[in-house]
């Protein structure tokens, strides 16, 4: 099947989505309402059926693979992650594409979680990049082209935004546990303060959404929270001082 690697229009309509994980299967009910004719989520080793563009929604570790599984399915094979260069689908001997959406997935979303999303997009030609494009905006989403050298920063801040995030929530309600706080009340009653929190980074910038004693230069306040971190959790200590000095850092106006 000849590959992509022209810069001649291309517009596909048949899609194979491998496999059926927690992406997958949004891609692929995306993808259906969108208009696409859709195979899967395909199950891993199962043949794709003949497609324009196979996607494979697998993890990092396994894309090498997958791409040569699927060899000869398609003239445009792509990728879903964030991280892995366009070159590790080389062993489909195909042209190659990116679409990472830049989203969280707990296996419990819909198609409509990939409305207004920003989805990092690549290809191997211009034309591939241009299906990319295409694909991203037919599902709401909102394409930026990805280098693969640009990658590891990318999925830093990634991490960084939403995996971090988690880990300084959850190191949230371990102390609130020293207010006689259990973890689901907890949560319940932080949940709209970060809310409120993200919603303000996102509209303000970081220096003007930044709140709080350290901002104020209310170190007594400081002293007194960290005093709390020992006595309730001692082995968040460490990340309770990184996150007040780059805290002041930031509340300073200084580069973190």
């Amino acid at each position: 099947m000849e590959s992509i690697e022209t810069d001649q229009s291309f517009t596909p309509q048949r899609v194979s989505v491998v496999v059926p994980g927690r992406l997958g299967r949004v891609l692929a009910a995306a993808l259906g309402q969108a208009g696409y004719e859709v195979a899967g989520p395909l199950a891993r080793g199962e043949q794709p059926p003949r497609a324009d563009v196979a996607l494979l929604c697998v993890p990092d570790a396994e894309i090498r693979a997958a791409a040569d599984a699927v060899a000869g399915s398609a003239p445009l094979v792509g990728h879903t992650s964030g991280a892995t260069p366009l070159s590790a689908l080389a062993a489909a001997g195909t042209g190659q594409l990116g679409l990472h959406p830049l989203q969280t997935f707990t296996g419990q979303e819909g198609p409509r979680h990939l409305l207004g999303v920003g989805c990092a997009t690549a290809g191997s030609s211009a034309a591939a990049l241009e299906v990319a494009r295409e694909l991203a905006l037919s599902l709401g989403m909102l394409p930026f082209e990805l280098a693969d050298d640009q990658r590891p920063a990318y999925h830093a801040a990634a991490s960084a935004a939403s995996n971090f995030l988690i880990t300084l929530e959850a190191a949230a309600e371990r102390l609130a546990g020293g207010a006689g706080l259990a973890p689901d009340r907890a949560r319940t009653l932080l949940a709209p303060l970060v809310r409120s929190t993200v919603e303000n980074w996102a509209e303000l910038g970081p220096e003007r959404a930044l709140t709080g004693p350290v901002a104020r230069g209310d170190d007594e306040t400081v002293a007194s929270q960290r005093a709390a971190v020992a006595d309730t959790a001692p082995e968040l200590l460490g990340l309770f001082d990184v996150m007040v000095d780059h805290t002041r850092s930031l509340a300073a106006g200084e580069a973190l």
